[in-house]
């Protein structure tokens, strides 16, 4: 499934969306990382697969999941980012938004926007003030607040079915999405970053308790496995606790 470049560009036109031009031409404008995103997501997805994206911003994870045959509930709480999955997927049956927030109950989230840079908007305070003053960070400012509706990983299994694969990248609020799961799965992805190392050390042992052995992780937009073996979970939380701050995020990939 490609995306259709005229709505794209029509999309970076708008006025109303210019705070995301900088992520559709990262999502849509580099064939070779489209491609590589495939090859690196191929491990864990494949044809008739379902797939959860949580927080999925602009869709380029969803669109990568299509190509590979995956049907896809797309998760994104962001109305301009909401708009934008409805633009380029809208016409596509295999894909489902669902215009909320994911934690660990279903309800209402404050989420913290920055609406400079709509990647980073936030439901975790904690992540705000982790940011606050940290090299790299500095120049980010989370300027408004929205509710927005909450759901769990478990209702959303409820609604669609059991996913191959869940990928979770919600800026500091990783843990408190994977607390809203209870069931096993195949595989779970979740990001972490070096300014929020103790999230990401309460993600792992959700996961472990989850029944999740083996892990491995993928730094920045790399789109390839760091190590070439898969690890337990404690010499992955030594791994992270490791990293030099400027490493600044990646994912940590969870299987069975």
């Amino acid at each position: 499934m490609h995306v259709n470049t005229e709505v794209i560009e029509s999309l970076k036109a708008d006025p109303a969306a210019s705070a995301l031009r900088r992520s559709l031409d990262l999502s849509y404008g580099d064939p070779e990382r489209a491609a590589a995103m495939d090859r690196f997501y191929a491990q864990f997805v494949g044809p008739g697969d379902l797939v959860v994206d949580v927080g999925a911003h602009v869709g380029d994870r969803t669109g990568s999941f299509r190509r590979l045959g995956a049907r896809v509930v797309a998760v994104e709480p962001q109305p301009l980012c909401a708009r934008t999955i409805r633009a380029l997927y809208g016409g596509d049956d295999q894909v489902v938004l669902v215009e909320a927030a994911c934690g660990a109950t279903p309800g209402t989230l404050e989420l913290h926007v920055n609406s400079a840079n709509p990647t980073v908007s936030t439901a975790s305070p904690h992540f705000i003030q982790a940011a606050d003053g940290a090299d790299g960070w500095r120049d980010e400012t989370w300027d408004a607040r929205l509710d927005v509706p909450s759901t769990t990983l478990d209702a959303l299994i409820d609604d669609h079915g059991v996913p191959a694969f869940v990928k979770i990248d919600v800026e500091g609020f990783e843990d408190s999405v994977l607390a809203g799961l209870t069931r096993p799965l195949p595989a779970v992805s979740f990001e972490f970053t070096t300014i929020e190392r103790a999230v990401a050390r309460r993600a792992l042992d959700r996961a472990t308790a989850l029944g999740f052995t083996r892990f491995n992780l993928a730094l920045g937009d790399t789109m390839a496995l760091a190590e070439p073996e898969w690890m337990s979970a404690s010499a992955m939380a030594a791994h992270l606790d490791a990293l030099p701050h400027a490493a600044n995020s990646g994912d940590v990939y969870c299987l069975p």
